[in-house]
């Protein structure tokens, strides 16, 4: 008895520790799967965990303090070799190797020391390195016999290192997961390059796909556009020049890493504990970092159309293809060189490229500054020469391979040409005199024929005018912190009706994502002036007979270039030209709330913990609007087709056409202009028409009695029993039948007390004095705080029946789309 009281005893005191946090597996203990290591200090964590859409169980190291569904592992153990179930255990072998088995006893992963080590512990460090150390008294002087940043994968930490050497053929590089589900070895690696200059590099199943250029000391000449990045974080690069180079950064924030996802992207990682999110920034590469995408002797520039263009003195080795779109063949020259027997040159010359990214496989030669040049001349091989203070003279010898133009910063490449190329140019002075003139008189030719222009189409531009005063006298009247970022406000794209036309083809049907009274709605592809290359975007353009006059239009551009939030939709840009107007928008792939609720196959996609996560984004972009932007905004036309969701189902508030902007101590408003959505106007606006942040707090309450019922308000048109989502809601609450308003959808989950709190609050939002209702501030307390007693909600407003029906509003068109629409309702009040 007493040796099970022991037995007992010890095994419950293992278990304490490990709930407790410990970053030692000890010789004699195991790890079972419901146990984990936590560093010291708790920044990382060891254990088992099933990868997202996957029952496998893996043994690796994840990120600390971070929700489960945002977990980040940084290292797999049995990447190869996932567990089927929960009865897998870490344990240490007689022999001294770390060892992954099953519940059968079946080794699925194991450090395979070559030699046995004996008794020995594994320790968590700090940095999130994973150790395997013999037993000693002395932890932190013991060395290592194993360690897992000796076997990176996808993840690089601080203090991590990659290298290669290139006599020993051993390299330490990146390896990206298979998939988000599978984290065995995909097809993207990651690497440092030793010779002839080290370089960063990815690679595609083996092949190249994107390289830094040549380290000269202090930075990589291929990123002269994300120097700042390797300045801030510390990058560090070791080289013997025999062959062994070796990079690591120390960046001393702990929850900070760079990861090479799945599709081959170099991404940087940074937790933020404020938003509870990974912030993520994209490194490389980014549409001309591809290598060799334009093929030699052509360069290419992000933004241009076509992005590769063929240096000067050369031409498409096939126009065909070039056309096509298809540049790998690269060019070739229009003159060859000259080459003398006796090896000196005449006639060549070189042309200076700025801005350059330096091509593959450049050459050193031991000459100063002063004779690179003639370095170059001398060889009837080079075809370029570059001199840097770090790296010395550098020439090319056969094509220039992987040449890129940057917007900003870069090296001056010279690159040889015949001299009759260059002698286009001496006459350069006779060019510039002809060409001044004929620009001279060509400007007095516009000039004249845009003041005809101006003249006759002087009323259709006063939609342009009217939009730019509006900016300015908005700038104007605010207080000097915002008036400081005026210039922002002016940086928003303004698009030509024939750019938009030409990305639309035309504004075909093939593109449209949906039509309703202000217009259609169209889906593009492609890179428009300050939008990124490939960056999807919806383009809303507004009919002549739109309900949305351009007050409205104005109104939006002006009030949303302004906001910056994650649950506000972002306006790219507008189009303002003669009768025209449009609004370019992110896209948004999962439509719109009030489609997804009302659609079936989509209202299945919305559990309650997405629903739930709806409604605080909803709250907190209104919160914003209300409180926290630098203008205090009321919305007034806050509904389902109003709320956008992006790809992973967060909504963004949209359609700012009808909001106002509050000053000051401005607490309400009022209109004798009525206009929003029948069925979401608070009484005092729609029979009043005062408004204020209780009014959208209406409409808010309105919202979430649908997001919990699964139902739209105008669902109710043809019942007679019931006038709206509101009253019915608070029939059934009378009648203490709340869980009947549940969506049958959410009804099985197992958060009746919290789906019951959310109908609570949406009756409270919707009673019929404007008093009576929280703020949003409010409402955020109110969701979080479970435990609080919430005060009894009080009738809503029934306002008088339908006048239409259609209860959003006569111009509202029944087809969803994922772009907010926008609809005006006027009532005269009384």
């Amino acid at each position: 008895m007493g040796r099970f009281l022991l037995l007992l005893f010890t095994l419950s005191f293992v278990s304490l520790r490990f709930c407790l946090g410990v970053d030692v597996l000890s010789f004699s203990t195991e790890l079972k799967d419901s146990e984990t290591l936590v560093s010291s200090p708790s920044t990382f964590r060891f254990g088992f965990f099933s990868p997202v859409n996957s029952k496998g169980r893996y043994a690796g190291v994840w990120f600390n303090n971070v929700p489960v569904q945002k977990q980040a592992v940084v290292w797999v153990a049995n990447k190869d070799s996932p567990i089927n179930d929960s009865s897998g255990v870490i344990l240490i072998s007689k022999d001294g190797d770390l060892v992954v088995k099953d519940g059968r006893g079946l080794v699925h992963w194991s450090t395979n020391l070559s030699r046995p080590a004996g008794a020995a512990n594994a320790r968590l460090l700090s940095t999130g390195n994973l150790v395997l150390q013999k037993v000693s008294d002395n932890k932190d002087k013991t060395p290592s016999i194993w360690e897992s940043f000796e076997h990176p994968q996808n993840a690089f930490l601080p203090t991590m290192t990659i290298s290669t050497d290139a006599r020993t053929g051993k390299r330490l590089i990146l390896r990206s997961w298979k998939s988000l589900s599978d984290p065995s070895p995909g097809r993207y690696t990651a690497g440092v390059i030793p010779l002839p200059f080290p370089e960063l590099a990815l690679w595609k199943d083996g092949l190249m796909l994107w390289r830094s250029g040549p380290w000269n000391g202090q930075r990589f000449l291929g990123l002269p556009e994300r120097d700042s990045v390797i300045d801030l974080y510390g990058f560090q690069l070791a080289n013997d020049n025999r062959g062994s180079v070796s990079m690591s950064f120390g960046y001393n924030q702990s929850m900070y890493h760079f990861l090479l996802d799945t599709e081959g992207h170099a991404m940087e990682k940074y937790w933020s504990k404020v938003n509870q999110e990974w912030s993520s920034g994209l490194m490389f590469p980014i549409n001309c970092d591809i290598y060799a995408k334009c093929g030699q002797f052509s360069s290419c520039k992000s933004g241009l159309d076509p992005p590769c263009k063929c240096i000067k003195g050369f031409e498409p080795r096939s126009n065909q293809e070039w056309s096509r779109g298809n540049w790998t063949q690269g060019c070739v020259r229009k003159t060859p060189l000259q080459c003398h027997s006796n090896g000196s040159r005449e006639g060549d010359g070189f042309l200076r490229l700025k801005k350059m990214k330096v091509p593959k496989n450049p050459q050193r030669s031991e000459v100063n500054e002063q004779d690179c040049p003639g370095s170059c001349l001398r060889n009837c091989y080079c075809t370029a020469y570059f001199y840097d203070t770090g790296l010395g003279c550098l020439l090319w010898s056969g094509d220039l391979i992987d040449m890129q133009e940057f917007l900003t910063s870069g090296v001056t490449l010279h690159v040889r040409l015949a001299g009759s190329e260059l002698k286009t140019s001496s006459n350069r002075s006779l060019v510039i005199i002809i060409t001044m003139v004929g620009c001279a008189f060509l400007v007095a030719v516009i000039v004249l024929l845009a003041l005809r222009k101006v003249t006759k189409r002087r009323e259709k531009n006063r939609n342009a005018r009217l939009l730019f005063e509006r900016m300015e006298a908005l700038n104007s009247n605010e207080s000097g912190a915002i008036a400081a970022n005026q210039n922002k406000l002016k940086e928003l794209p303004l698009f030509e009706y024939q750019v938009l036309a030409a990305a639309t083809e035309n504004f075909a049907v093939t593109n449209k994502l949906g039509e309703g009274g202000f217009g259609s709605v169209y889906k593009v592809l492609l890179s428009l002036g300050k939008l990124r290359e490939g960056q999807e975007i919806a383009v809303k353009r507004l009919s002549q007979t739109s309900g949305q006059g351009l007050e409205e239009f104005v109104n939006e551009v002006v009030v949303i270039s302004k906001l910056q939030h994650r649950n506000l939709v972002r306006l790219l840009g507008f189009c303002i030209e003669g009768e025209e107007r449009m609004l370019v928008y992110e896209f948004m792939p999962g439509n719109s709330l009030d489609a997804c609720l009302s659609d079936p196959v989509e209202q299945r996609l919305l559990d309650w913990k997405t629903r739930f996560n709806i409604i605080d984004g909803i709250c907190r972009g209104l919160m914003y609007l209300h409180r926290d932007s630098r203008l205090r905004i009321i919305h007034r036309d806050l509904k389902g087709s109003n709320i956008l969701l992006d790809e992973n189902l967060n909504p963004k508030i949209s359609d700012f056409g009808l909001a106002r902007i509050f000053r000051g101590n401005e607490d309400e408003a009022s209109t004798l202009r009525v206009v929003g959505t029948y069925g979401y106007m608070a009484p005092e606006y729609a029979l009043g028409g005062l408004f204020s942040e209780k009014s959208d707090v209406f409409s808010l309450g309105v919202i979430l009695l649908e997001i919990v019922s699964g139902r739209r308000n105008s669902s109710f048109n043809n019942d007679d029993q019931n006038l709206n989502l509101s009253a019915y809601a608070w029939k059934l609450w009378n009648d203490g039948e709340a869980t009947t308003l549940v969506d049958p959808v959410i009804l099985e989950e197992c958060f009746e007390n919290q789906i019951r709190r959310c109908v609570h609050i949406g009756l409270l939002c919707v009673q019929d004095h404007a008093n009576d209702r929280p703020s949003v501030s409010t409402v955020i307390w109110m969701l979080s705080t479970e435990n609080s007693n919430l005060p009894e909600p009080k009738q809503p407003a029934f306002i008088a029946r339908r006048v239409s029906p259609d209860a959003e509003s006569p111009w509202e068109s029944e087809q969803r789309t994922s772009i907010n629409n926008v609809s005006i309702t006027e009532i005269i009040g009384r």
